[in-house]
């Protein structure tokens, strides 16, 4: 068994104990973790700092996809297509468990659709070289409707099967952050960056919050990285108050359906909706998984949540293409991210569809080091960019990137099937197993409609550093992604195993199954939408 890299005593006594951090990283997100990761396996003294959970906003509320990006080869964007392809099939070898192929069906409608799709993704393929996880081709009507066997009938033609990659986003993150503490890098969540200190003009370090606790503490480094999504322009006004916003955030939100609506193994895929994105449906943990929207934001909510027309309108385009139209009462969760867009003229005119997904790093005249926009398929070339920052900035010794073939926590050469319930901790899954052969309780089900077990709390809170309802049923599980509605059945008995791990009181799971009701009722439907 593994030790526990992510124990949060130890890592606080390591902060306690002072000293000068090579690099400290703020956020615990895609872009950060993968910068921990990169950090640390070059050598240097590395602290992450994120101030809720790991992946908490945008990065567990993707499409689940490692993509090169369809969309982005309609806009012309070639270079960001090649890249993300190369990287889709680099993190496919060195994740296996987390991340494999889905094949995904265009459906037809026009028979100049055909051609028209078929050379867009023969291209496509093309362009991932070697890295490839496998060729396009055309598909019959009869082909279409075997394979997928709900789609729109009416009016098919045939269609388009190409293969991409699946993923897990939260549990990658958790992958990610116990491979930055494996390597020595030094990780907290719940662990908020409230200050930046400066000496001469220049940052030298970050002033935190332990969120549970309340205590403060004074951090010093040679350098601080700026990784925070959607909230870069927050953490950059704490240097410059008058900065200028670098992003256009954009709202995506998501349905989650009974596996019944795509009963097949293939996804769907819809290249242009009304509003001028793709359209996606694809099976995730034997649901099917709607998306996505896109909606300009003025703000960053901490809970962003799908508005009423969203919903409607993933209901709705559903409808259209698959077999039966979507209710409100059939949706089993629902949820919205916010993409971190570059800002651009298109941007300020609402047309955030329009923007690349491409990163930027930026460094102020006191020193921070702001890294934005990227997506999840590219998080190791962002993390490999800002390291290589970082270092110039605090004079670290130059050491090139490692984690180009670097194997994550949790990689097997023999991944189990992805469908058996702890496929996705990889080699960890025997020790999860133990936990049920100590003790057999363990081995009982969260919820007669979840699949997950009792031994992945305690799993979760002993060695991934969950520490509320939420971590665990969030992003340790994916449960309030599935069924909302079954979690919150589940909380009293989650709050209870965890309370037992964590020397908590009555009082604590009260407090605790109170907040995850309140959160999880967002998850659901309010009355009257999308009806």
């Amino acid at each position: 068994m593994s030790p526990n890299t992510l124990s949060r005593g130890e890592n606080l006594d390591r902060v306690r104990a002072g000293g000068i951090w090579d690099v400290v990283i703020i956020g615990g997100g895609a872009t950060g973790l993968g910068a921990a990761v990169d950090a640390a396996s070059r050598g240097y003294r590395t602290l992450l700092l994120e101030a809720v959970d790991f992946a908490h906003g945008t990065s567990s509320r993707s499409t689940k996809l490692v993509h090169g990006g369809v969309r982005y080869l309609a806009q012309g964007n070639v270079p960001l297509v090649r890249e993300a392809l190369r990287e889709r099939g680099l993190l496919a070898r060195n994740a296996p468990h987390v991340v494999h192929s889905r094949d995904f069906i265009v459906p037809a409608y026009r028979y100049w659709q055909l051609p028209f799709y078929g050379i867009g993704l023969w291209l496509y393929d093309r362009l991932a070289g070697r890295l490839s996880l496998g060729r396009s081709r055309w598909l019959s009507r009869a082909e279409v409707l075997r394979r997928t066997p709900t789609i729109r009938e009416s009016g098919l033609r045939g269609g388009i099967l190409y293969t991409d990659g699946q993923f897990d986003d939260a549990r990658l993150a958790i992958s990610l952050a116990r491979t930055a503490a494996d390597l020595g890098a030094s990780i907290l969540n719940h662990f908020a960056v409230v200050g930046l200190v400066k000496e001469m003009g220049r940052i030298v370090g970050v002033r935190a919050k332990d969120e549970e606790t309340g205590e403060t503490f004074e951090i010093r480094a040679r350098s601080v990285v700026n990784a925070t999504g959607v909230y870069v322009d927050a953490v950059r006004r704490l240097d410059q108050p008058d900065a200028s916003a670098l992003l256009a955030p954009s709202q995506g939100a998501h349905i989650v359906l009974d596996r019944s609506f795509l009963p097949g193994d293939a996804a769907v895929m819809i290249p242009k909706t009304d509003d001028g994105r793709v359209l996606f449906a694809i099976p995730w943990h034997d649901r099917t998984l709607i998306g996505t929207t896109d909606v300009p934001l003025s703000a960053t909510p901490r809970e962003p949540r799908p508005l009423a027309e969203e919903l409607e309108f993933l209901m709705e385009h559903a409808g259209r293409y698959l077999s039966k139209t979507p209710r409100r009462e059939d949706v089993r969760s629902q949820f919205a991210g916010l993409r971190p867009l570059i800002n651009a003229e298109a941007g300020r005119g609402g047309q955030t569809k329009k923007l690349s997904r491409e990163h930027a790093v930026v460094v102020s005249d006191s020193g921070l080091i702001t890294i934005t926009g990227g997506k999840w398929t590219t998080y190791r070339v962002m993390g490999r960019d800002v390291v290589d920052h970082a270092a110039e900035v605090g004079g670290l010794p130059r050491k090139p990137s490692k984690t180009e073939s670097l194997h994550l926590h949790g990689w097997t050469e023999h991944p189990a099937a992805k469908e058996e319930t702890l496929a996705l901790y990889g080699s960890e899954a025997a020790d999860i197993r133990a936990i049920v052969d100590a003790s057999p309780e363990a081995g009982r089900k969260l919820h007669e409609r979840l699949p997950y077990l009792e031994a992945e709390v305690v799993w979760g809170v002993r060695h991934e550093a969950a520490r509320t309802i939420e971590d665990v049923l969030s992003r340790r599980t994916r449960a309030l992604f599935l069924d909302a509605r079954a979690c919150i059945e589940a909380a009293p008995r989650v709050a209870a195993i965890m309370a037992e791990e964590l020397g908590e009181d009555e009082a604590w799971r009260d407090r605790e199954v109170s907040r995850f009701l309140a959160l999880a009722a967002t998850y659901l439907p309010a009355s009257g939408e999308g009806s």
